[in-house]
C-alpha cells in the first residue's frame, strides 16, 4: 500500500511541476507539484524500510507432566524465518 501510494503522489506532483501550465493566483501549482514529490519519495523509502524490516517469528510451547515425578515440564521453542535474498 505504501509503495503504490509514494509513487502515486511522485507521479501527481510531477504532473502537476512539470506538465500543466496552469497560473491560479491563491496557489502556486508547481510549488505544490513538488511538494507531492517530495512526500511520494519519503512515502517510498518508508515503505521499502518497513518492508525490509518486517520479520515474522513462530514461538511453540510444550507442557507434559514427568509420570516418575509429577513435575511438570515446559519446553519453549522459537524460530524465525532466514533473512530473504535480494
Amino acid at each position: 500500500m505504501s509503495l503504490g501510494l509514494g509513487i502515486v503522489l511522485f507521479a501527481i506532483g510531477a504532473i502537476l511541476a512539470f506538465a500543466l501550465n496552469l497560473t491560479v493566483d491563491w496557489i502556486n501549482v508547481q510549488m505544490v507539484g513538488y511538494i507531492l514529490m517530495i512526500a511520494g519519495a519519503i512515502v517510498i523509502i518508508l515503505g521499502i524500510v518497513l518492508l525490509a524490516r518486517r520479520r515474522r517469528s513462530v514461538s511453540t510451547s510444550h507442557t507434559s507432566v514427568d509420570p516418575g515425578t509429577g513435575e511438570r515440564l515446559t519446553r519453549r521453542e522459537h524460530s524465525a524465518p532466514e533473512d530473504p535474498v535480494l
